[in-house]
């Protein structure tokens, strides 16, 4: 990863997490999921857009051929979260009785999550586990009540790079980037 700041849209944007450790960390969410859902045929649910590079290497680390579905929650305007989530690409996949497994970016003040598991819930579903890949524990706001499974912990600041974007732009950075100071 450059060590550079780099520029995304009109932001600035430093080197955060490199790929080398994305990779490493990713394989052992893998490895875990694999261990933890043995036997069980898992439904792995990519929260579209941030989660797709994540979701797709998460799901290799697994092995195995999970099946995959998607979804498309929406709940950042800019750099900041909006405090509402919109539902842009429902799940069309019914989870009664599966095991699912959500992928997500991130989380932050943990809205979307708390909002995307209890209507999931009401499908009765086997089980629910979250992954992500990035969360803030400081600007939780709001609790999950599934496990959940996390790649990094970081600061309140905003990220790009490896599905995450700003404003559409940076999500095939390889590495996650974080907004200059």
């Amino acid at each position: 990863m450059a060590t550079a700041p780099i520029t995304v849209f009109d932001k600035q944007f430093v080197p955060f997490i490199s790929v080398e450790r994305l990779r490493e960390r990713v394989a052992r969410l893998g490895e875990q999921l694999h261990r933890d859902f043995a036997g069980r045929d898992p439904l792995v649910v990519c929260v579209l857009n941030g989660a797709f590079v994540f979701a797709a290497d998460l799901t290799r680390a697994m092995g195995g051929a999970p099946e995959m579905a998607f979804v498309r929650l929406r709940s950042y305007v800019d750099t900041q979260s909006s405090g509402t989530v919109d539902t842009v690409m429902p799940l069309e996949t019914s989870v009664g009785g599966r095991h699912v497994i959500i992928v997500e970016d991130i989380i932050d003040t943990g809205l979307t999550m708390q909002q995307f598991v209890g209507a999931l819930e009401q499908q009765s579903p086997a089980s629910v586990t979250v992954v992500t890949l990035l969360t803030k524990p400081e600007a939780r706001k709001y609790p999950l009540s599934v496990p959940l499974l996390v790649g990094f912990e970081v600061e309140d600041r905003f990220v790009v790079g490896y599905g995450l974007d700003y404003n559409g732009y940076g999500r095939t950075l390889p590495g996650i980037y974080q907004l200059a100071e």
